[in-house]
């Protein structure tokens, strides 16, 4: 299997914006793996619940700006509704996969209130940096899920047919199982993880060439 566009593309850290982004990233990512180790169904029920969060930040707090300077807002607004509108799907697929417990339910209510007033801060502060935040979240979330394929193919993870919701969103064949939602929901977050990652660059200005590993 080519992972090469998953798992080993990197954004460099150019910079002390790009530093924070990435330093907060690893701080969650500890987090992450700390409550739930290799779990990966109930780990993408909680962190897909936080990752639905900064399209719709981004998306309102551009919609904004464009009112405010009255000026066109290049695409930016669409793009990151999709993306929120996107992130929430792979969460409606996880809950349908894993079946979070009360527990973990509520980890995802103290999450989601946590962090979206913090992004909400951040993207106020620095737009710029906050969009790197979500590139090295979605770099973060094609490691995981590469793992999570290695985990199924080694048959540590039981491959389960797939929910009807995702075989209904990512128009999968009727007998599709849970290796073909993590190929879909992995595709999706690569392309997360390369738009904002490109805006970040945008409002970074020119002059800076973009290193990526």
């Amino acid at each position: 299997m080519d992972t090469r566009s998953y798992e080993r593309i990197h954004h460099t850290p150019q910079d002390l914006s790009d530093r924070v982004a990435l330093g907060v990233t690893r701080l969650l990512r500890f987090f992450a793996d700390a409550l739930f180790a290799r779990r990966y169904g109930n780990r993408a029920v909680v962190l897909e619940t936080v990752a639905a969060v900064p399209g719709m930040v981004g998306g309102t707090l551009q919609h904004l700006r464009a009112l405010r300077t009255m000026r066109d807002d290049q695409g930016w607004i669409r793009q990151l509704l999709e993306e929120a509108e996107n992130e929430r799907m792979h969460l409606m697929t996880f809950i349908e996969i894993a079946q979070p417990s009360r527990f973990e339910r509520l980890l995802v209510l103290l999450a989601q209130g946590v962090f979206y007033n913090l992004f909400f801060l951040a993207y106020l502060l620095s737009a710029r940096t906050a969009h790197r935040i979500v590139g090295y979240f979605e770099e973060e979330a094609c490691y995981s899920y590469t793992e999570y394929l290695a985990g199924i193919d080694a048959g540590h993870y039981e491959n389960v047919p797939a929910p009807q919701i995702a075989i209904d969103y990512w128009k999968l064949p009727k007998d599709a199982r849970l290796r073909d939602v993590v190929l879909a929901v992995r595709d999706d977050e690569a392309g997360h993880r390369d738009v904002n990652h490109g805006f970040a660059d945008e409002l970074r200005g020119p002059g800076h060439p973009v290193q990526v590993l």
